[in-house]
């Protein structure tokens, strides 16, 4: 079976409530004869001369009657559901926001995200994933993920996009009462202590680990974990030193009886970004959550959105 036009439903409909094909033609903005040739498509189309020239205009045959009302339907859902753009409304959304989040991202994002949210957007609800960035990208494309948020220096797309929320240092900590009791940490002390490390392949701690293999800098490393929860407790209750991200490190001093300290190293800082696909750019929900994260945490400058092939 041939497929069937649907651009020639729009004639149709206008040819009914206009009845002339030149009226239609001047509602449609096309010229007479283009009408002309669409209505005679259909009519060849469907096997019927769908409308007959009376005194009365062009009157419809009872095929054309069992065409129009269905027609005027799906136009005017067209117009209303997908052409009529509708403002998104966080006070009375109850979307759920799946955010691409680490470990960190949640405790760096997620307390002021959720309190703004509970006051903006009562109903809405969070749900935070962690996912490989391959899988990530098809999960950005597909929406099963509206935005990724964090450090994700392999999440590179063509149609994805990232806008930097801001930049990111490091702090030292040490539990309170350690035998180092400067103010200031020098780089002999931090090469003779102990570490705690983290290893979290694709994180943000790789910055760190990466700064130290070029500046050829080694240290003692006396514990290694993939976790980062258990740092607090750990470095409370020892005489070892971990390099860890501010925002992180202002959170384990809430947990733990720790301090922090500057880095006796020069370590470049790192961009936090949002991600999200070309898809959703100019969703309603999908920009007022990327505009609310700018507000809450791009106080030191954020940057445009671009495309990953943009940078």
């Amino acid at each position: 079976m041939k497929a069937f036009d649907m651009n020639l439903l729009p004639v149709a409909l206008a040819v009914f409530e206009e009845k002339s094909v030149s009226g239609a033609a001047r509602r449609l903005g096309m010229s007479q004869p283009a009408v002309s040739v669409a209505l005679n498509k259909l009519r060849t189309a469907l096997g019927d001369p769908l409308f007959v020239r009376t005194t009365q205009g062009m009157q419809p045959t009872p095929r054309a009657l069992d065409l129009i009302a269905p027609t005027r339907d799906i136009l005017q859902r067209l117009e209303t559901d997908v052409l009529a753009r509708r403002d998104f409304d966080p006070a009375t959304t109850r979307r759920r926001f799946t955010l691409a989040l680490s470990d960190i991202g949640e405790m760096t994002f997620l307390p002021k995200l959720l309190d703004r949210l509970q006051r903006d957007a009562p109903e809405a609800t969070i749900s935070s994933v962690t996912m490989p960035p391959g899988e990530l990208a098809r999960a950005l494309e597909s929406g099963d993920v509206d935005l990724a948020v964090g450090y994700f220096p392999d999440l590179h797309h063509r149609n994805l996009f990232q806008q930097r929320l801001f930049s990111h240092d490091f702090t030292c900590l040490l539990r309170q009462g350690h035998p180092y009791r400067a103010r200031r940490l020098t780089l002999e002390a931090f090469l003779k202590m102990g570490h705690a490390v983290i290893k979290a392949e694709g994180r943000s701690q790789e910055v760190f680990e990466q700064f130290l293999a070029r500046q050829k800098i080694e240290r003692r490393v006396v514990l290694s974990t993939p976790h980062f929860m258990s740092i607090p407790f750990l470095i409370a209750s020892s005489d070892l030193v971990v390099t860890v991200p501010r925002a992180v490190g202002e959170s384990f001093a809430k947990l733990a009886d720790i301090r922090l300290l500057e880095p006796p190293l020069d370590i470049p800082p790192f961009d936090l970004k949002q991600h999200w696909h070309r898809k959703y750019h100019k969703d309603g929900a999908s920009a007022w959550l990327r505009a609310l994260l700018v507000e809450l945490f791009g106080a030191q400058g954020s940057g445009k959105a671009l495309t990953a092939g943009s940078e």
